[in-house]
C-alpha cells in the first residue's frame, strides 16, 4: 500500500492504541481472513506495554498539558511510560533545550503518582 498523503493527525496514547487496536482486531475476527503480521505485533506490543485505561490516560495528559513546559508529545510519552522517580522525568527531558526544577519535577510526578 502506497501512501500519497496524509489526511490529519492525532497524538494517541498507547492505552488508546491499544482499544482502537482491539476493535480492529474484533471486526476482522468476524471475517475469514487471518489477522497480518504487522497487526499481531502491534496488538502483541500494545498489550505488553500500556498501561491503564485509554480515559485514565487521556485524563493524564489533559492535566500534564496545563502544566508549564510540558508539550502534546512530552505529555504524550509520560503518560505512557509513567515514570516514577525525578531521574525518570529527567530522561524524558534529556533532549528539551530547558531543565525541570524541583516543583515542576515533584508536579508531574504527582499527577502521575495519583493515578
Amino acid at each position: 500500500m502506497i501512501v500519497k498523503n496524509i489526511l490529519s493527525e492525532e497524538l494517541l496514547t498507547l492505552a488508546e492504541v491499544k482499544e482502537a487496536l482491539e476493535e480492529i482486531r474484533l471486526k476482522r475476527t468476524d471475517e475469514p481472513e487471518e489477522l497480518g503480521y504487522e497487526l499481531r505485533r502491534a496488538i502483541k506490543h500494545a498489550d505488553i506495554f500500556s498501561e491503564g485505561t485509554a480515559t485514565d490516560s487521556r485524563e493524564m495528559v489533559e492535566e500534564l498539558s496545563g502544566l508549564e513546559k510540558m508539550n502534546p508529545e512530552i505529555s504524550i510519552k509520560i503518560s505512557d511510560i509513567r515514570p516514577k522517580t525525578k531521574d525518570e522525568i529527567r530522561a524524558i527531558y534529556a533532549k528539551e533545550r530547558f531543565t525541570l526544577t524541583e516543583e515542576d519535577l515533584e508536579a508531574i510526578l504527582d499527577i502521575v503518582l495519583r493515578r
